[in-house]
């Protein structure tokens, strides 16, 4: 039973246009997609960062490493305050291993995720909380803690008199000493948009933090160092601002250093794009041709298939060549002898019915010569 096609030879190129366009949109929706990891950045040039086997992590109770360190420190990271006063410990990407407590204007459930700290007069001050989101400032990597203890003073808001004499740019000059009797008829000014620049002051005020004081925050800064001894990372103190706010760490690393990014879990790889195209494409060839084989060359069968008779050549030559190898690689094991001189072989049987013969030839000789 023979069933005619469905798709006549006009429509042909159609179909292969509509292959074309399906491999072609398979191959849009297979770009890469994004996942956050922490501790690692990405940048818009395609270099990518990872800064996890710097962060250090907490060892077991019996102090052995974890299984998943991964070659991971186990002890925070110090750095020299030198003119400061004190010393810094820090972490990257992770809370400080070593436990600390009362902690200055910071509330005890938050102690354990603090990232950097320095210690004065036997006080804990927190120069941040735990984050584990670098990010690319061009060629900079930079890594961030905000939230941490008080700092700063309240400045005063007043209005200086050189502000209040000011002259609007735009307005006409005045002589102020010849015109007296213009400035009594001047209304008395009023009060109302300076207690609106106060309210506005107070708000700011409590957004920057209790009382206008801020928060101490931690801006660590990353730069690639291949050499790196024992290849743990070099923290260094670099500077603070005048209210002691802002910190500035340096980090040397090997980690720090461009790399490519790894293929991640659920994404589409480069290979996974090539195989897609190359599948569509095979399917365009092979549907393709046997559309074409059956309705214009009315071929059946095998003859269905494009180039036929090329892959008809291709399989006989593999075929050749498959017995070729086997026929040599025989030729490579050691003889089984004795096989020959069995009776129930066929040349021992074809010897043993002549020698029957040339008996019975005799024999009759002989009852002839009698």
């Amino acid at each position: 039973m023979r069933f005619s096609t469905i798709i006549p030879p006009p429509a042909y190129p159609a179909f292969l246009s509509l292959l074309s366009f399906t491999s072609t949109a398979l191959a849009a929706d297979a770009e890469p997609t994004t996942t956050t990891t922490a501790c690692t950045a990405s940048s818009t040039s395609g270099a990518f960062f990872d800064l996890r086997p710097d962060a250090a992590i907490k060892p077991k109770p019996d102090g052995s490493r974890p299984s998943h360190s991964r070659g991971a420190p186990l002890t925070d990271y110090k750095a020299r305050g030198f003119d400061y006063g004190s010393n810094f410990t820090l972490n990257i990407c992770n809370a400080v291993v070593e436990p600390i407590e009362d902690v200055q204007d910071i509330e005890e459930s938050k102690w354990q995720n603090i990232s950097a700290y320095y210690v004065s007069k036997g006080e804990y001050y927190s120069l941040g909380f735990q984050s584990a989101d670098p990010v690319t400032r061009g060629k900079e990597l930079v890594l961030q803690y905000t939230g941490g203890s008080y700092c700063g003073k309240k400045t005063s808001r007043s209005r200086s008199l050189s502000n209040r004499g000011a002259v609007h740019a735009g307005a006409a000059y005045r002589d102020y000493e010849n015109d007296e009797d213009d400035d009594d008829e001047e209304p008395p000014s009023s009060d109302k948009d300076e207690d609106d620049e106060d309210k506005k002051d107070k708000s700011k005020d409590e957004d920057d933090g209790k009382d206008g004081i801020r928060r101490k925050s931690t801006t660590i800064f990353f730069s690639c160092d291949r050499d790196a001894l024992g290849g743990l990372a070099q923290v260094s103190f670099i500077a603070v601002d005048p209210e002691e706010c802002n910190y500035v760490f340096k980090v040397k690393s090997a980690h720090a250093c461009a790399g490519a990014e790894p293929h991640k879990p659920g994404s589409v790889g480069p290979g996974s794009v090539f195989a897609i195209i190359l599948v569509v494409a095979v399917l365009v060839y092979l549907l393709g041709g046997v559309f074409y084989n059956r309705t214009v060359g009315n071929a059946r069968g095998w003859r269905q298939l494009p180039n036929y008779a090329m892959w008809a050549s291709v399989w006989s030559f593999i075929c050749d060549m498959f017995v070729i190898a086997t026929s040599s690689c025989a030729r490579l094991f050691p003889s089984r002898r004795g096989y020959h001189y069995l009776s129930g072989s066929p040349s021992t049987r074809a010897r043993n019915s002549r020698d029957a013969e040339n008996r019975l030839i005799d024999q009759y000789d002989e009852e002839w010569e009698d």
